[in-house]
């Protein structure tokens, strides 16, 4: 499929940045705004969730954005535009070659991701999923106990060289993953598919699976909302990044205005 270049790149965070969990229903009248005005200066709008494609999908359509978002990355990795039915496809290679390595993965890792079972089951209180779409997944039952999780994996990872394994967390949720997929490794594939310079992506997200595109490797313009965690604040704030004063849309809508207040205004 044949992709226009694009000028600039808006990465956003779903749940909890682009929307209020409260009131998944609607879109923040003034992030519609800003949205469909830099949209017009030839910059791609990507949602870049840890949901599935299809719950992702659903959360656009009923937060009810006046236009689909030109990419959608799903599951923290996953890169997927719509074709010319509306149809979320994959883009390019990126989610087959994603796919294969954390099959690859997760395999070479059985016994180490094995032996973390064991920990949860019998020293927390932390439940451990498993199904065919999430092979590997914890829920703690605080984020407090989610702390003591991640440092025990933190440890094990190292002791063990668990080579290129790593996990994603958002409050008490967390699942494992290949180190060289997350949402900023996918954000920069997208925006090296478009032709978009480091300096000319957005980024902005509220939690502790965003912090890998949180950085001045994936882009030149990096935010976070009011409501963000304490540890997302922090690291915007020692990148010189822009901490905005909104909770959730409003947030984001006024990162916009910080970034792109030349555009906004013309």
């Amino acid at each position: 499929m044949d992709r226009p270049q694009k000028e600039w790149l808006l990465c956003f965070d779903f749940d909890g940045t682009f929307i209020d969990p409260e009131k998944s229903h609607e879109i923040d009248p003034a992030l519609q705004e800003a949205l469909s005005l830099i949209r017009e200066q030839n910059a791609a709008i990507v949602i870049n969730t840890g949901r599935s494609l299809m719950e992702a999908a659903a959360g656009i359509h009923r937060c009810g954005m006046d236009f689909l978002p030109d990419y959608i990355i799903a599951l923290e990795r996953e890169i997927y535009e719509p074709n010319k039915f509306k149809r979320w496809i994959d883009l390019g290679k990126w989610n087959i070659k994603c796919r294969k390595d954390h099959v690859k993965l997760l395999k070479r890792q059985k016994k180490f991701i094995e032996s973390i079972k064991v920990y949860i089951e019998t020293e927390t209180k932390a439940r451990w999923v498993a199904s065919q779409d999430e092979p590997a997944a914890i829920i703690a039952t605080s984020d407090e106990e989610m702390d003591r999780i991640c440092s025990h994996i933190d440890v094990q990872i190292i002791e063990k060289k668990a080579k290129s394994l790593s996990y994603e967390r958002n409050t008490i949720y967390l699942r494992f993953s290949h180190s060289e997929y997350n949402k900023g490794t996918a954000a920069v594939a997208l925006a090296k598919t478009l032709g978009v310079t480091v300096e000319n992506t957005f980024v902005i997200g509220d939690n502790y699976n965003d912090l890998k595109m949180l950085n001045r490797e994936v882009a030149g313009m990096i935010a976070c909302p009011a409501n963000s965690v304490p540890t997302v604040k922090k690291e915007v704030e020692q990148i010189g990044g822009f901490v905005a004063s909104k909770n959730y849309g409003a947030g984001a809508a006024e990162a916009l205005s910080h970034f792109f207040k030349a555009l906004l205004k013309g």
